[in-house]
């Protein structure tokens, strides 16, 4: 999309504060779902370059790799500019600052950072350490406590606030909670370690020192935020103290698009962010959508148009014809399923590929019985919102490698690695951590170290291979070969499928090497790793097609031809977990909103009249019976072609038939005539 392509939204946003050599006054580009915010984005960098910015100067950021490389992808093909060195995710943005200023917050520039899954491992040594895994009542599990120490971070709110509104059965363990995060936060010190968390904490205390703030702040003369509506306290903060003013600060987002409070983002970041300045923020709404049919817009207009708070807009298309979105009544879970696998069959032979469908779900668990019928009918898939690339057990060990050779103090790095050898356990993996501290973290302590004598050999390749990779010793390109080489015996004897996880593994060279260092591979791997394992479902890459299953916060940003939304019902849409609070229950509209405005063509959303609930304790098994998502109320029905599914009188096709063919009853009475 070239300047002149632009619509007259789009261009007064890109031209906003232009050919000014100055910065702008703030703005906030409201961007309905399929408006082009991407192109606009990246025009309005482009914009400032032709325009004299420095592109040295100017900070992108986004919440994925894959959208900063997009924006800076086409800026730089449309302003012919050099690259943009401070174009990345917040996180990834912090952790260079962070390396820059660490000596003066009181870090290591080697800090590690840890992924979810170590830090839960970590703060669960401390819950471990303080006894509390052992009392006669329930403790929270070392998960739960994660989630509570995260949500006080992002929220900026008193740990009483969270537990009471969040985790009210948590309430009673106030004190020995706080006492937890304490030594959490302590062990994190000691072994130099950041959690993903800390990475914004310490950048919003960063920029709480005035002269620190001022240096940070002076390297950038243009500012602009992508999905502004997903950011969460710190987040904000940080920005108003870039820019405290608003000149040079663009932030782009849609109100209507939050729905990741379970992250701490907060929405009133962006309903109320014209007014943090003086004058207020220019505010540009762009309503044109270049992605949906008309009648698929109309219906996701008249769902959003019943929120209770948002910027008022109204999405409109060219693209007009279509059919009305189909909001189908299943009899049952099973009919739900037969009629989405029958729609996908049918939308394939009329040309529509697999890999331009998808099937969203509000949890990953939806999908479990499709993914059943999937499995029976051989039709290929790939599940996004699931099991996490890092959280591969295979990905992981080699990545616990790579950081203890980065951080000979990462103990949970150490303790993972030391128990993937034969006849080494967590008492000997603790002990031989141990003596590797006690030695000021000296290797030729670690190889001094007597392991069982079963281990012997494998303890001593390991303690070659650390002296070999430790400090710049070795060159990086060649650093992960060296660690797969070493690890392959034991993937082979440690887990099944090792061909399908030496694919994955391949991946992992592939992005080690568009990385400068190993420092640089392990923080971008950690703050945006890949979505997908390759044994979600199978290899879908042997086949020539595969369907997309994802939940609908991991489909956010996507679209395709064909969208299938499950279970469009109360205790599913809105979740019977979400209903606690109005801030909730509008989140959970918007959720129904981005699962319907990613479809292209065609949208199917499927409402099962019968669920079946396992193990309802003494009374065993039984069918519950479920009312139409409350987003989708009669007043706005005539906005789909509402229809059934199933054992019901108006069923389509595919279904069982209606009314009887074989007249049986005749036939009996003919017998006695």
């Amino acid at each position: 999309m070239e300047p002149d392509t632009l619509n007259d939204a789009q261009r007064q946003a890109v031209f906003h504060g232009l050919p000014s050599g100055a910065p702008g006054g703030p703005l906030l580009i409201i961007a309905g779902a399929g408006s082009g915010k991407t192109n606009t984005l990246a025009h309005r960098v482009a914009q400032l370059v032709l325009h004299g910015a420095n592109p040295q100067r100017i900070l992108l950021l986004t919440f994925t790799r894959r959208a900063a490389a997009e924006m800076t992808r086409r800026a730089q093909r449309t302003a012919r500019a050099a690259s943009l060195p401070w174009s990345g995710t917040f996180h990834a943005i912090a952790n260079r600052l962070l390396r820059l200023h660490a000596l003066s917050l009181g870090l290591d520039p080697a800090f590690t950072v840890l992924d979810r899954s170590d830090a839960s491992d970590l703060l669960d040594v401390s819950r471990h350490a303080l006894g509390y895994a052992k009392l006669d009542k329930r403790f929270p599990k070392k998960g739960t406590c994660l989630a509570i120490y995260s949500r006080v971070v992002n929220a900026q709110e008193p740990l009483e606030r969270a537990l009471a509104r969040d985790y009210p059965w948590c309430e009673p363990w106030h004190a020995e909670l706080k006492a937890l995060f304490a030594a959490y936060v302590a062990e994190k010190q000691a072994h130099h370690l950041l959690d993903y968390d800390d990475l914004l904490l310490y950048w919003y205390y960063l920029m709480g020192d005035e002269a620190l703030a001022a240096s940070v702040s002076a390297r950038f003369d243009h500012v602009l935020v992508d999905e502004y509506q997903d950011t969460n306290a710190l987040q904000a903060a940080v920005l108003l103290k870039m820019k405290p003013d608003g000149r040079g600060l663009t932030v782009v987002g849609d109100d209507a698009q939050s729905i990741y409070a379970f992250r701490a983002a907060d929405v009133a970041n962006i309903l109320e962010f014209p007014n943090r300045f003086t004058p207020p923020a220019r505010v540009i709404t762009l309503e044109q959508n270049y992605r949906s049919r008309a009648p698929i817009l109309d219906a996701s207009n008249a769902v959003i148009g019943l929120a209770a708070h948002r910027f008022t807009k109204n999405l409109f298309t060219t693209r007009a014809g279509g059919a009305k979105p189909r909001l189908v009544s299943a009899a049952d879970e099973d009919a739900q399923v037969q009629y989405v696998v029958g729609r996908i069959l049918e939308r394939r032979e009329a040309g529509v590929a697999l890999q331009h469908q998808a099937v969203l779900f509000r949890a990953a668990h939806h999908s479990d019985l499709l993914e059943l019928e999937l499995g029976r009918r051989n039709i290929p898939y790939v599940k996004f919102g699931g099991l996490k690339f890092l959280e591969a057990a295979h990905v992981k060990d080699i990545v616990c490698v790579l950081r203890w050779c980065e951080n000979l103090r990462d103990n949970v790095a150490a303790f993972r690695v030391l128990q993937l050898l034969p006849g080494i356990g967590p008492a000997v993996a603790d002990r031989a951590a141990k003596r590797l501290g006690e030695s000021g973290y000296d290797l030729s302590a670690l190889g001094a170290f007597t392991p069982p004598s079963g281990a012997r050999d494998g303890f001593s390749a390991l303690v070659d291979l650390l002296q070999a990779l430790h400090g710049e010793r070795a060159p990086w390109p060649g650093q992960l070969g060296a660690v797969r080489k070493w690890y392959q015996p034991h993937m082979e004897r440690l887990y099944d499928h090792p061909s399908e996880r030496g694919g994955d593994l391949e991946q992992l060279e592939h992005i080690a090497a568009q990385c400068p260092s190993r420092e640089r591979f392990l923080s971008e791997l950690t703050l945006d790793p890949p979505q997908a394992t390759g044994d979600l479902a199978g290899p879908p890459h042997l086949d020539e097609d595969f369907l997309i299953l994802s939940t609908i916060h991991s489909a956010k940003g996507q679209e395709w031809d064909s969208v299938f939304v499950l279970n469009a019902a109360d205790g599913a849409i809105p979740s019977d977990l979400a209903v606690g609070s109005t801030e909730q229950l509008e989140e959970e509209r918007r959720l129904l909103y981005v699962a319907m405005t990613r479809a292209k063509e065609s949208l199917d959303v499927v409402h099962p009249l019968k669920f079946f609930i396992r193990q309802q304790g003494r009374h065993g098994d039984a069918h519950v019976y479920a009312s139409r998502t409350r987003f989708i109320p009669p007043a706005i029905a005539d906005k789909f072609e509402c229809i059934g599914f199933g054992d019901r009188p108006n069923a389509v096709a595919g279904s069982a038939p209606v009314g009887p063919r074989v007249d049986v009853a005749g036939k009996l009475r003919a017998m006695w005539r």
